[in-house]
């Protein structure tokens, strides 16, 4: 397949929500895209459609034999991937303690192992072609936390924290890195690929019970368009001057800008304690500088 001029995409979790939508723009926009999903029947249309432009492999995340076997397919194809896309995921709803182990497991294997995987098998190609971006989808949630879904909110903290140090690792070498925070928009998100722990405990009905509420009555009715979402990812790609962060939707700003005022003031407070605490003499830099 000829890719001369075109961008090559390599997006995980295409088959639903952003990463569907995303591969269809792509394509309508001539461009070249590797979908892969864990069930790769979903995405036989776009193969019928798009036959000189896309190629759907099978991809769970969280079998590391399938993540390279996927990137070496899309190289084999293509001959590089220019743009990455870490789409794959799912919420979980439930206090911490409500959640089990095995939940907890399988959750970070998939939002957290899965996407860091993806990411290592796709950066040895980034790094030779001294080129490439890396849109890693983290949520409103990977900045604030939320009562009723820590544990998912904890696997996009992580995703924020390997984003933020990768950037800075791989800038020098021509790459860049986006984390996508979008807020509440009208994708299954909230409906068939959420996941709510079994393990109730009535105890915590006072505090995260009107936040599950809310979570299923605003499925179907979140104020955000996934398709403009979309185009703000692309805008992203497409922009020399995108930041590392690209928050979505005005209910992800109102959330961000509130937490940041909040650490702020923490910090404001406990400020001359913070500074009392060096060994009397000692010039205190920033941390790494």
């Amino acid at each position: 397949m000829t890719t001369q001029g075109k961008k090559v995409w390599f997006i995980t979790g295409s088959s639903t929500g952003f990463g569907r939508l995303l591969a269809e723009k792509l394509l309508k926009n001539g461009e070249i895209v590797a979908a892969t999903a864990r069930k790769p029947e979903q995405l036989a249309d776009l193969t019928e459609q798009y036959q000189s432009q896309v190629i759907v492999l099978p991809l769970d995340v969280t079998k590391p034999e399938q993540v390279r076997d996927a990137v070496n397919r899309a190289i084999s194809t293509f001959g590089r991937i220019d743009v990455l896309v870490n789409n794959a995921g799912y919420g979980m709803m439930g206090a911490i303690e409500e959640v089990t182990d095995a939940e907890v497991r399988k959750q970070y294997e998939t939002n957290v192992f899965g996407a860091l995987d993806v990411m290592r098998a796709v950066l040895p190609h980034m790094r030779r072609q001294r080129s490439g971006h890396i849109l890693n989808l983290s949520s409103v949630g990977g900045m604030v936390s939320f009562p009723g879904a820590g544990i998912y909110c904890s696997t996009k903290f992580a995703i924020e924290a390997l984003s933020e140090a990768m950037a800075k690792e791989v800038a020098p070498l021509g790459i860049k890195i986006t984390i996508v925070e979008p807020g509440a928009f009208r994708t299954n998100f909230n409906g068939s690929s959420l996941s709510t722990t079994e393990n109730l405990i009535d105890d915590y009905d006072a505090a995260i019970g009107g936040f599950r509420e809310w979570v299923r009555d605003v499925d179907g009715a979140q104020p955000g368009d996934p398709a403009k979402a979309v185009e703000a990812m692309i805008e992203a790609v497409n922009n020399k001057e995108s930041t590392l962060r690209l928050p979505l939707g005005a209910d992800a700003i109102g959330a961000i800008e509130t937490k940041l005022a909040a650490v702020q003031s923490d910090v404001d407070t406990n400020h001359e304690v913070a500074t009392s605490t060096a060994y009397e003499g000692v010039t205190v830099g920033n941390i790494g500088g």
